[in-house]
């Protein structure tokens, strides 16, 4: 706690802003204060939590504790016509599924952040499908509880402890229940990373990419949308976020990783719907389809990315737009 203090009250002095002194004393003590408190009386996550808003208001928490690490100067949205396209498809009733890469344990917030000033209900709705690292590290949990998630066992930990694999493979079936469930009644908006786990640099070039997405994830997940009674639409999200807070090098099995904080540009980019039957036509068989929509869906996730890589870590800004990606900063 001690080592977050520090380096949490680092970036945002490093930011300049000039409440930084007030900033860091009034977020450092709120956290503290959550995380203490849900060790005296640990909160249990159920298969399907709801954001807790009330008496204490844990979605604000997490945005105002993100917010200031967040440098909107250089921090982009790309095409945001579409997120409005998204927004009208859940007034309909329809559930929106955005297939996203995931790079750090903020994510929730950057996307509700760069979203906030024109798709609130995007913010405040999401639905994340969540691992079980942020349901049970004391530190990650009062920021999940700001947000609706489906609590899953990451295939990159199901193995971890031998003797939990077939309690973790239940679970897992109850939460594919409970969003079935969720799905039925229409207008939800998931958020789902294929690949399992956070993005990590190359460990030749330490250049960031998005991590491979499972084929079979995305199938199962397809399947889900398809069976539902409402509509369901696929979009490609793309996220650049790792300077914030990135995860360790390597995939840890202990909880309790060291967090390193920075004040850092952020980008957030979606391209229209991606549907199943467009891109699976010329296929042979159901596993060349499975595996030809997982790769579509990648390369428009890493095509955005590198135009959002391009606006903030190579300095373009708005001139990185290209015909497919649209650039803004919406709040200014």
């Amino acid at each position: 706690m001690e080592e977050l203090y520090q380096n949490y009250k680092n970036a945002i002095l490093q930011s300049g802003n000039p409440k930084a002194d007030e900033i860091v004393l009034s977020n450092m003590t709120a956290v503290l204060d959550r995380v203490f408190l849900d060790i005296e009386d640990p909160f249990v996550f159920s298969p399907y939590h709801k954001a807790m808003r009330e008496p204490f208001d844990y979605y604000m928490f997490g945005q105002n504790y993100i917010r200031p690490l967040v440098d909107f100067r250089n921090s982009y949205v790309g095409n945001i016509s579409v997120f409005k396209d998204i927004e009208e498809k859940l007034q309909q009733g329809h559930n929106i599924f955005l297939i996203s890469n995931h790079q750090t344990e903020a994510d929730p917030a950057v996307i509700a952040l760069l979203l906030e000033t024109t798709n609130s209900y995007l913010s405040e709705n999401m639905t994340y499908i969540a691992g079980d690292r942020v349901v049970t590290d004391p530190l990650c949990k009062p920021f999940s509880m700001g947000r609706n998630l489906i609590c899953v066992y990451s295939k990159k930990h199901m193995n971890d402890v031998p003797e939990l694999t077939e309690m973790k493979r239940k679970a897992n079936t109850r939460s594919l229940k409970e969003m079935a469930l969720l799905l039925r009644s229409g207008s939800q908006i998931v958020w789902i990373a294929p690949s399992g786990g956070r993005d990590r640099p190359d460990p030749v070039t330490g250049e960031w990419y998005p991590a491979p997405f499972d084929a079979s994830s995305l199938d199962n997940l397809r399947r889900l949308a398809e069976h539902s009674a409402a509509p369901g639409h696929i979009y490609p999200l793309a996220l650049l976020c790792h300077n914030i807070m990135p995860p360790p090098l390597q995939v840890e099995k202990e909880i309790g990783e060291k967090r390193m904080i920075s004040f850092h540009g952020t980008g957030l980019s979606v391209a229209p719907e991606i549907t199943f039957s467009d891109i699976s036509a010329s296929c042979q068989n159901p596993e060349e389809a499975r595996e030809t929509y997982t790769q579509a869906l990648y390369k428009i996730v890493t095509e955005q990315y590198n135009v959002l890589k391009s606006a903030i870590h190579c300095k373009q800004g708005l001139k990185a737009s290209t015909p497919n990606v649209s650039l803004s900063q919406p709040w200014n």
